[in-house]
């Protein structure tokens, strides 16, 4: 709530103030905190910024805010907000400097949201380490997205550093909200004794108590409103209009019998939302207005306060100018401040009010604009690209140049998960007369759109048609369709039918320049079997010059499983982790990280798996996405826990929510194997058999053991037969002492051959995964024990009750130790693990702490601060009942990360 004198105390507002004051006080006993309030125009969500920033003189402020204009120029607030710390940027790591100068200067190079994110939180924390901090983000619903992302980032992590930050966002705002998920505080209206005293205290005394209670009555309690509704004059006739446009009309009225002159600098400031002055009288000499006669004009208005900054007094007070102005003088002053900015500093805001400033189509500004995108894109600015490849595209005279610069935007659009604006790209390019290669861009699009629409499954068809507009031109590029078709149709979880469409468009398909290639493997595998598919699978997953998993590592992990190829697999784990921290991509790294937790709960380190989950989840954090769940089934599996029936029903409603076949055979396979470790085989036999049904690559076949498993002990013979056929042919295909010793167990549970299990045992004796390993042995001592060979059995059922008990598999462990209890031997207890004592976070902090890692180090792998990483060693200390972290190493469970 402002007027245009002093700012009054605040009227009401009681518990908002206290909120706010309670969170300064946490900075300075050195605690974050962030608030997010909301509420309609004009409500004094300004106002309260404000009160606190004077009632929090001593911590150290910084302030930005959102701007209608700068939402296409990415990191636009960031560079607001952080101008005044740039002096500590010096003090900052290499890398952390080097990511900095994609945000404060023309720096090209490519930067993600990691390391933009760590370096500010990073100079957010040594900022506040002599005074604490308060940052203040007006307007946030206009926050350039690159910038909104980044802020999200750090307020996510402030918890542990002496930092407040507070955001204003008008509401209703986008559908999409950025900050949707940080914590928030709704401004309501005032009451009507509060109205009243607002009214009077802005000189409305003077009103008739008729005009005052209507002026009330409609404000609805809204601040702005009781300010701006009496200078109508009281006796005005009842506006049905919104609030929020009155509120501008109102704006707008104080402009009646302006000048010209300074009615063109009001323009020009509300065309410029940086609030530089040496940028308005700079664009003011190239409208060669004279700046000292046509100020004061412009801010007797009250609309804006001309100082140190070009301030107005409300942003629908801005809006209210800039939409007063004739189309000519927009121009006219968009062209003055695209004069006015430095090519060489700031290139994308010159680019960007030139393209405003014209008003046909014009290819210079449309390339100088193709160069900003290009720029944005490399900062992760994708929004910002897209914004200016949309304006670019409508500047192109040549049909063809514009056709390409909307398909750009749109894709750009995607990358920045705008999925309706690039949508709405694709539509207006529905008459264009295409190539083949257009049309199959068109097309590969719209999959992309289908597939990031939860709601719709149409992307298949469209990538299908891609592949077929491609057949002929580019018969290689068709292939890789077909292939990305099923990857990425397995990718989202909703493979469901459609190998049998790419099978029937590869059966069409023309041949590839390198033959055989992938498509030709994955048509063998599905109309030939396994045995006649191996030596294809293989020649793509062993190619030392091109192994296909460095291109699809996905598709190519899903393969070697299936074929109980570990070696391959183990191999994509190492080179994802290695190129994902080497190239900073949080997406490669994302699934290097659910890969590893797999592979090492199955390999038996399931303090290794919790904490590759915990980076893993950290990751997700950071991009604001749901955590990846496969990884979490696969570990609660293995430990054998009966709480991850809870997780396992969360999972099936998040999977039936997102439409994801792959996700729900996930926790069949997963629920097979708990159930199976538990002894409940009829609840295994369901599950098993549910897996197997879905055909997917890789679960099908790893759940074909749990069905033979539960089907012997349900004494369902005839389905545990089936099963050994199936899980026979993928061991024989793939010829791996893994594949080979499950299928010679799974033989000895059908037949009750001794020579099976002991095959089984010899084989897996070469295999990393432990929980095959074990079980091998733990199904020859109940096998022996129930032969009377109670002895011979107690040997077997203690290495099993060795391996498992150590690995943290529990479940399977007390099944070994029943049936050694059954042989008359006593099993020794262990001790409680510490993955038990530990969050998944803490044990991840426990295991880099006990190799070595600085709190810096550790800080950069979960995108924290360092202050946050010693907070967590803390607790670590104090739950194991340590004193260092040389004492961590020390610790079970803490081995190499």
């Amino acid at each position: 709530m402002r007027t245009d004198g002093p700012p009054p105390r605040l009227v009401g507002r009681h518990d908002e103030i206290r909120h706010l004051d309670e969170m300064c006080a946490a900075a300075r006993a050195g605690r974050g905190g962030v608030a997010v309030l909301r509420g309609e125009t004009g409500i004094g969500k300004s106002a309260l910024l404000d009160h606190m920033c004077e009632a929090a003189a001593d911590l150290r402020i910084i302030r930005a805010s959102g701007a209608e204009f700068e939402t296409v120029l990415p990191y636009a607030a960031l560079h607001q907000l952080f101008t005044p710390l740039l002096g500590q940027v010096a003090e900052l790591p290499a890398e952390h400097r080097d990511a900095l100068r994609l945000v404060f200067g023309p720096a090209q190079e490519t930067c993600d949201l990691f390391q933009i994110g760590l370096a500010t939180l990073n100079l957010l924390a040594r900022a506040a380490r002599d005074r604490p901090l308060l940052c203040v983000i007006d307007d946030a619903q206009w926050l350039d997205p690159a910038s909104a992302k980044a802020l999200v980032f750090l307020a996510r992590r402030i918890s542990a550093e002496p930092v407040t930050m507070v955001f204003a966002v008008r509401t209703p705002g986008a559908e999409e909200d950025p900050l949707g998920r940080l914590p928030g505080l709704v401004v309501g209206g005032l009451s009507d004794r509060e109205s009243r005293l607002v009214l009077a205290a802005s000189g409305g005394a003077h009103l008739d108590d008729e005009v005052r209670d209507r002026i009330v009555a409609e404000a609805h309690g809204n601040p702005l409103a009781l300010l701006e509704l009496p200078k109508a004059g009281g006796f005005a006739p009842p506006d049905t209009s919104s609030l929020p446009t009155r509120i501008e009309l109102s704006f707008r009225a104080r402009l009646t019998g302006l000048p010209a002159a300074p009615q063109m600098l009001l323009t020009v400031a509300s065309a410029d939302p940086t609030g530089d002055p040496h940028r308005l009288w700079s664009a003011a000499r190239q409208l060669h207005l004279d700046a000292a006669g046509v100020c004061a004009a412009a801010a007797d208005t009250g609309l804006v306060e001309f100082s140190t900054r070009i301030r107005f007094c409300h942003p629908l007070a801005r809006s209210a100018v800039y939409g007063a102005a004739s189309a000519d003088q927009r121009r006219a002053a968009h062209e003055a401040l695209a004069d006015a900015a430095d090519p060489t500093v700031d290139p994308d805001r010159r680019a960007w009010h030139r393209a405003l400033a014209c008003a046909s189509t014009n290819e210079e500004i449309a390339t100088a604009l193709e160069c900003s995108a290009s720029r944005a894109r490399s900062r992760g600015g994708h929004a910002a690209a897209a914004a200016f490849l949309e304006r670019a595209a409508a500047l192109s005279a040549d049909v063809d140049k514009r056709v390409g610069r909307t398909l750009a935007a749109a894709q750009a659009g995607l990358d920045a998960g705008t999925v309706d604006t690039a949508a709405e790209l694709l539509r207006t390019v529905g008459g264009a007369v295409l190539d083949e290669r257009g049309h199959a861009d068109v097309e590969l699009l719209r999959a992309q759109i289908a597939f990031a629409r939860h709601d719709e499954d149409n992307g298949p068809a469209f990538m299908l048609r891609a592949a077929e507009w491609l057949r002929d031109v580019d018969p290689d590029r068709s292939r890789k369709c077909l292939v990305d078709t099923l990857e990425k149709s397995l990718f989202v979880g909703r493979a469901s039918g459609i190998m049998e469409l790419v099978l029937s468009a590869a059966r069409s398909a023309a041949p590839t320049s390198r033959s055989p290639d992938l498509l030709d493997a994955l048509v063998s595998l599905a109309t030939e079997g396994h045995r006649a598919a191996a030596p294809l699978i293989r020649a793509t997953l062993h190619d030392a010059e091109r192994p296909m998993w460095k291109r699809r590592p996905a598709l190519g992990a899903m393969l070697a499983a299936e074929f109980w190829d570990v070696g391959i697999n183990l191999a994509i784990v190492e080179w994802l982790l290695t190129t994902g921290r080497a190239s900073g991509s949080p997406l490669v790294l994302r699934l290097g990280l659910a890969l590893a937790a797999s592979s090492a709960a199955l390999m038996g380190d399931v303090g290794r798996a919790i904490a590759a989950t915990a980076e893993g989840e950290a990751i997700a954090e950071a991009l604001g996405l749901a955590p990846a769940y496969y990884d979490r089934l696969h570990v609660a599996a293995v430990r054998g826990d009966r709480a991850a029936f809870r997780l396992f029903s969360d999972v099936t409603a998040a999977a039936s929510e997102l439409g994801s076949q792959h996700l729900a055979a996930n926790v069949h396979w997963s629920a097979a194997v708990l159930n199976n470790s538990l002894a409940d085989y009829p609840a295994a036999l369901t599950a098993a058999r549910q897996a197997v049904a879905s055909r997917d690559l890789f679960l099908a076949g790893a759940a074909l053991p749990e069905l033979i498993e539960a089907a012997v002990r349900c004494g369902e013979t005839g389905a545990a037969t089936d099963a050994l056929e199936a899980l026979s042919e993928r061991a024989e295909a793939g010829d791996t002492p893994t594949g080979s010793g499950i299928a010679a167990y799974a033989r000895g549970l059908v037949t009750g051959a001794e020579d099976d299990y002991r095959e089984a045992i010899e084989h897996l004796e070469q295999s990393p995964l432990l929980l095959y390993r074990a079980r091998s042995q733990l199904h020859y001592g109940e096998w022996l024990r129930r032969h009377g060979r109670r002895r011979e059995s107690r040997g077997h059922l203690e290495i099993a009750h060795e391996l498992l008990s150590g690995a943290g598999m529990d479940a399977f462990a007390q099944r070994a130790a029943d049936e050694l209890l059954a042989t008359g031997a006593v099993t020794r207890s262990r001790s409680v693990r510490t993955y038990y004592q530990l969050t998944p976070r803490e044990l991840y902090v426990a295991r880099l702490a006990a190799t070595g890692a600085t709190s810096p180090e550790i800080a950069a792998r979960l995108y924290l601060s360092p202050r946050t990483v010693d907070a967590h060693l803390r607790s670590i200390f104090r739950k194991l009942g340590v004193t260092s972290r040389r004492q961590l190493k020390d610790a079970p469970g803490l081995g190499p990360v």
